[in-house]
């Protein structure tokens, strides 16, 4: 451990010798500082969170990631071309001590960057803060500045899928023709059906009225007197370009322990709305009653994943936002990994190109998802070429890695309120850190032993 910490601390000496960490930290504060003062937003608590921190956050793990990248590829491969390896290697230090080292050496400092960006945001948001209305201070301390769980309804897709085959099975009956379709047929009728049977638990027509129960879970422990949001979303069944109003009705009129909403207007479909319900509004088991009544000319649905959630307080704010640092830490030692891994057999401009070659297929997913869910790039479903059978098997493996690296996104949470647990961050370290860089180490240390450094001499 101690030879590992020795190249660590030579890493940091690099950084700090050549005003790496010095350029990095003075654009990552004026990154932080400048963007707040270049975007004005809309004085409400939304806006501000969203310039505060999705902004400022976005910015900052885009500059430290490019950064991060750099970095790895540099430290390594240049000291291979620099002949400064060698000399290294030639002391009793293993080699996978030099790669786990410079490692450690990089994370430390993406930690030290981190901690510093993020005081400075932390900072920023608590001065800035001061300067919005005092209706707007409410609402950002109550649903942005704070870490929100959320409690849905029962799912309800394993129901969806029964009732999808049951249908299936009544129309083959009706016609067994329908079992000579081919699979891409097959899979649109399928498709069809669950569509429509989907649509009757989303559905609430003109004039009626639906019901949804949540189940707070052991929340309800300690959310007596805490302030709680109904948060809705819904899609119309005629134009999506006016708005809509409804009656909500929270609690359970049995006991009169009940809140009517009043007739609510302007509601878009298609966006999510949020308003404040009174505290306690849930029965002893923790089931809070919830009724819409639909007064519009015009079919209401309410998607079954998120068309209505109860968001309450789980937690402060400052635990969250260190969580969200943590996620965030993560992914910048998934990518220092990355940059030693390919600078372990490649020169320092073909490693740089190849890292950030991976890390745009990575951002391509969805079009990758796209090309194998329609299983090729034919004119027709049913054609399939040469290229495709060697692609969508390529796309498959890339898909099934990259899927290991999908988590909740910590700025997007935390500009809405949203709790980041630590059961997230501990997934998050598990799949990022561990496994996919864990490999990402062992070929790169493998690759590192069997390259001849005495042969990378620059010309």
């Amino acid at each position: 451990m101690q030879r590992i910490i020795a190249i660590s601390g030579l890493t940091w000496k690099a950084a700090i010798r050549f005003r790496l960490f010095l350029v990095v930290a003075v654009l990552l504060v004026l990154a932080v500082a400048g963007l707040p003062l270049v975007i004005e937003s809309d004085g409400t608590a939304r806006g501000f969170a969203e310039i505060i921190l999705t902004y400022t956050l976005s910015v900052t793990t885009a500059l430290l990631g490019l950064c991060t990248l750099w970095l790895a590829c540099g430290t390594l491969a240049r000291d291979i071309e620099e002949c400064q390896m060698q000399v290294v290697a030639s002391k009793p230090v293993a080699r996978w001590q030099i790669w786990i080292g410079k490692w450690l050496g990089i994370v430390t400092l993406d930690a030290a960057l981190l901690i510093l960006t993020g005081g400075c945001i932390y900072g920023l948001m608590e001065w800035r803060a001061a300067s919005l209305p005092a209706a707007e201070q409410k609402n950002l301390r109550e649903q942005v500045l704070v870490a929100r769980g959320a409690a849905s309804p029962p799912g309800v897709q394993a129901e969806i899928e029964d009732r999808t085959a049951q249908i299936l099975a009544e129309r083959l009956k009706q016609n067994p023709g329908l079992a000579n379709l081919s699979e891409a047929d097959k899979a649109d009728v399928v498709n069809q059906i669950r569509s429509q049977v989907e649509s009757g638990f989303e559905l609430v027509p003109p004039g009626y009225s639906r019901q949804w129960r949540i189940h707070l879970g052991v929340a309800k422990d300690f959310l007596r007197n805490k302030p709680m949001q109904l948060k809705i979303k819904f899609n119309s069944a005629g134009s999506p370009y006016i708005s809509y109003s409804g009656y909500f009705a929270v609690g359970d009129p049995t006991t009169g322990n009940n809140w009517q909403s009043g007739l609510m207007t302007g509601l878009a479909p298609g966006h999510f709305h949020e308003f404040s319900i009174p505290a306690n509004l849930f029965d002893t088991n923790g089931i809070v009653n919830i009724v819409f009544s639909n007064p519009n000319d015009t079919a209401l649905l309410f998607p079954t994943t998120d068309g209505i959630q109860v968001l309450y307080p789980e937690g402060g704010f400052a635990m969250n936002f260190a969580r969200a640092l943590g996620v965030i830490f993560c992914w910048m030692a998934l990518l220092a990994a990355l940059g030693l891994a390919a600078a372990s057999f490649l020169s320092f401009p073909v490693a740089a190109f190849v890292s950030l070659s991976l890390l745009l297929i990575a951002f391509s997913s969805g079009t990758l998802f796209d090309a194998v869910a329609m299983s090729g790039f034919g004119s027709s479903p049913n054609e399939v070429s040469i290229g495709d059978r060697i692609l969508i098997p390529l796309f498959k493996g890339i898909l099934a890695v990259t899927d290991l690296t999908h988590t909740v996104s910590p700025i997007d949470r935390l500009s809405t309120g949203y709790a980041i647990s630590w059961t997230t961050l501990g997934v998050t370290f598990l799949r990022v850190v561990l496994v996919l860089g864990g490999v990402l180490a062992v070929a790169g240390i493998a690759m590192f032993y069997r390259r001849e450094l005495a042969a990378a001499q620059s010309q």
